[in-house]
């Protein structure tokens, strides 16, 4: 199944490929935000004019143009990427037959130094090496449906490959130039820390996976880097907290490691600066709500100066910019940025469940007997009640779970506008 993109995966992911150099090497992994960058990845390939003022709308290139100019670039492909991802997910695949993923690379040294050097032609070679694929029904049906000249171009080999340098180490930095590892987090702390497997309390939520090989390899090559994607802030049972904080009692990515993060309201450059500067870059990509208090507390450690100020240009941070934004560029930012196996019903009951995990604890509202939301009437989502079982309640629990359902539909869409 393809992943659903929120209005921050989406604005982040276009600030993100910015930094993506022609030429280069791709790793993503899977999940919304990685989908959500093969979508910016496209619109950067196949609309770059539409694209360009997007970045400009987002304020990317007037407060991050001298690291696009270092590190990125906003021009369409021309070289291409080579692909050396853990998993082959479908957003690989989709920015292959865009020509984005064209670069190849080759089994020995010899033809990989032609190739560098634009000796032609160059036998053999593939654009992406990966160890295994996931993706949904429409994914595999399309890699059985390649010619066995199209499959030749994917190279599936060892997870020990991919992940490392070790053994044919110089045939690996030959090919893996200018690489970009892309993954994930929940947390990140001010110092730089980042967080993707594991709650404070010892709850694991996610395996490690490559995470920390790609970041490690980030500053093993020549100029590559290690981008940490994380939403700024996240809301659960009505509460709304930030997901760049002072400290955590769990880290995946050590301190030591820290690069880029990457926020929905910007990217923050970690690498060579020391702990004061590190927390300035990242509270310019925190929610404006808690900026003060994150500032306070670093304050505190004696870890940013009293004296500190944020610049104005990064204290509107809020999702309601982000919202209006969205919704002006509807077009060029899908909420489904790969295509969806779900019917519009279906959709519509993903952003309804979506919305009641984050406002409502429903244990409590269950034990309270609480079923007096202010809801619409069923005959206005028959088909959606329907598809929950939930068009004749049997009993006040189902009963309750209608009202709520009903109440998140209407939520939902009047979010959407």
């Amino acid at each position: 199944m393809n992943q659903q993109a929120t209005p921050s995966d989406t604005d982040q992911q276009q600030a993100l490929e910015a930094f993506l150099r022609d030429g280069g090497t791709l790793q993503i992994g899977i999940g919304s935000m990685g989908d959500a960058l093969t979508a910016a990845l496209l619109l950067r390939q196949r609309d770059n004019a539409t694209y360009r003022a997007l970045i400009d709308e987002l304020g990317v290139r007037a407060r991050w143009a001298e690291t696009i100019e270092r590190d990125g670039g906003l021009e369409p492909f021309r070289r291409g990427l080579y692909g050396c991802s853990e998993m082959f997910v479908p957003g690989l695949l989709a920015l292959a037959e865009a020509g984005v993923l064209s670069r190849r690379v080759y089994p020995d040294e010899a033809r990989q130094r032609a190739a560098e050097r634009g000796e032609a032609p160059v036998e053999g070679g593939v654009w992406l090496h990966g160890g295994f694929f996931l993706g949904p029904l429409a994914f595999y049906r399309r890699l059985r449906e390649m010619s066995l000249e199209e499959r030749a171009g994917i190279g599936m080999t060892g997870i020990g490959f991919v992940n490392n340098l070790y053994r044919q180490e110089e045939l690996k930095r030959l090919q893996r130039r200018d690489a970009r590892f892309i993954n994930s987090a929940f947390t990140v702390t001010l110092l730089g820390a980042g967080v993707a497997d594991q709650l404070e309390d010892g709850r694991v939520l996610s395996g490690v996976g490559g995470q920390y090989n790609f970041v490690a390899q980030a500053h093993e090559l020549e100029g590559a880097r290690s981008i940490l994607m994380l939403r700024s802030w996240r809301e659960s049972g009505g509460e709304v907290s930030s997901n760049i904080v002072w400290q955590y009692a769990h880290t995946t990515i050590p301190r030591h490691l820290r690069d880029m993060v990457v926020t929905e309201y910007g990217i923050a450059d970690l690498r060579g600066k020391n702990d004061a500067e590190v927390i300035a870059a990242l509270l310019a990509i925190a929610d404006s709500r808690f900026q003060q208090a994150l500032a306070e507390q670093a304050q505190s450690a004696g870890k940013l100066p009293k004296d500190f100020v944020l610049p104005e240009r990064y204290r509107n941070n809020t999702p309601e910019r982000l919202q209006a934004l969205h919704q002006a560029h509807a077009a060029a930012l899908p909420e489904f940025p790969l295509g969806s196996d779900f019917d519009e019903v279906e959709q519509d009951l993903l952003r309804a469940l979506g919305w009641l995990k984050r406002k409502l604890k429903l244990s409590e509202i269950l034990e309270l007997g609480k079923a007096t939301l202010d809801a619409p009437e069923p005959e206005a989502y028959p088909a959606h009640l329907r598809r929950m079982d939930l068009d004749d309640p049997q009993g006040l629990r189902e009963e309750l779970y209608q009202r709520l359902l009903l109440a998140g539909l209407r939520a939902s869409q009047e979010e959407r506008g």
